[in-house]
């Protein structure tokens, strides 16, 4: 074998154990936490930087070859997919859950910050409003 080969099998393999790795701590984050919303942020976080590096050492390992784009084309799937579906279930949960507050106090204080820039806007299009009129004039 040439040292290319080495060096390809050793970085292959290592990014292979980070991605093993990276799903032992995601597996623990997962049933380690309590609430629904730290839960799934563990587990995208890891399903995305995991499924990442464990096919990144996977199209090391196998060559450029074929395999190789279509092992590229599922980590851009996945990398466009996951962060979407995981967004749509927290904001599901935080939007039906009746008892948030006893987990979190960032809910209450997402009110007030919505109930401000709402204000911000009115403000906008109010001072709008009043340069459109002095233009007319």
């Amino acid at each position: 074998m040439s040292a290319w080969e080495w060096i390809r099998l050793l970085a292959g393999g290592a990014l292979l154990l980070g991605g093993l790795l990276i799903f032992l701590i995601e597996m623990y984050g997962v049933f380690r936490f309590k609430y629904v919303l730290n839960r799934m942020h563990a587990a995208a976080l890891g399903d995305t930087l995991g499924i990442t590096c464990s096919m990144a050492g996977l199209m090391l390992l196998s060559g450029f070859r074929f395999s190789t784009l279509k092992m590229a084309m599922v980590i851009v799937f996945l990398w466009l997919t996951s962060p979407v579906s995981s967004h749509l279930l927290a904001r599901l949960e935080a939007g039906t859950n009746e008892e948030l507050g006893e987990h979190c106090e960032v809910y209450e204080k997402l009110e007030t910050l919505e109930a401000e820039l709402q204000d911000r806007r009115e403000e906008q299009q109010m001072q709008e409003a009043q340069e459109q009129k002095e233009e007319a004039l």
